[in-house]
């Protein structure tokens, strides 16, 4: 299976992939950096570089500045990913910034996580969060 994440909401998203995981189908998502946060701008560039400089450099947590890898560690977040079901799930998910040659299908995209569903429009982009907490592309 492989989801387009542009325009979806990046938890209602990852929520779908972590249960597809969980079911067995292989989860590829596509232009990871187009998926949007919903919130207000300043408000989540302020919680995500916190999260960035939480900890030690030697000792963790550590977090990811790319998009894909950042999408990857929110779909581990609804994962029972210590547990052995859960490490195999995390496997099957792939996540990738832009599309890749290797992928034939034709790309889905989730209608109860699309923007329009929303009922303001405050979000930013998954590319902007990355921007500010040190992504370089």
């Amino acid at each position: 299976m492989i989801i387009d994440a542009t325009d979806l909401i990046l938890g209602r998203m990852a929520a779908f992939a972590a249960k597809q995981a969980l079911l067995g189908n292989e989860v590829n998502i596509i232009n990871c950096e187009k998926a949007l946060i919903t919130g207000n701008k300043e408000f989540l560039i302020k919680r995500y570089t916190q999260r960035i400089h939480r900890g030690e450099p030697h000792h963790g947590p550590y977090y990811p500045r790319r998009p894909d890898l950042l999408m990857r560690r929110t779909i581990r977040g609804m994962l029972p990913y210590k547990q052995f079901k859960g490490e195999i799930a995390f496997k099957r998910i792939k996540c990738f910034v832009g599309l890749p040659d290797g992928l034939k299908e034709k790309p889905i995209s989730i209608e109860r996580a699309h923007k329009k569903k929303l009922k303001n429009m405050k979000f930013v982009t998954l590319l902007e969060i990355c921007k500010h907490i040190g992504y370089k592309e």
